[in-house]
């Protein structure tokens, strides 16, 4: 079982924006660590690693409404550090999955 990156700072340009509210960035990244855990687990398995995938980008796009609520919204910037996060995520454990794939079910 390898660790994450300790050094990598998820989600640091949305952070460093105060367009993107830190209390829903925060909401981003827990989501985002539930595949960290899951491949810290020592998962390796591409079809379950998709499979939480689809599910955390699922409830990435489930908040879209609390951004709006906050004059903010998953746009380019978010989209970006968003998939720019995910394929470090995927390169750090090895996992052979493309961004575009990792993140497909978003809508955003």
């Amino acid at each position: 079982m390898k660790p994450f990156d300790p050094q990598y700072p998820l989600l640091k340009e949305m952070y460093q924006d105060e367009y993107f509210p830190d209390f829903l960035v925060d909401k981003v990244r827990g989501e985002l660590q539930k595949v960290i855990h899951l491949l810290e687990s020592g998962e390796i398995n591409v079809k379950v690693v998709q499979k939480k995938l689809d599910e955390v980008i699922c409830a990435i796009n489930d908040l879209q409404d609390e951004f709006d609520e906050n004059d903010s919204e998953i746009e380019t910037v978010a989209r970006d550090c968003i998939g720019e996060t995910v394929a470090y995520i995927l390169e750090w454990f090895g996992i052979p999955i493309e961004t575009e794939e990792a993140i497909r079910e978003r809508d955003w």
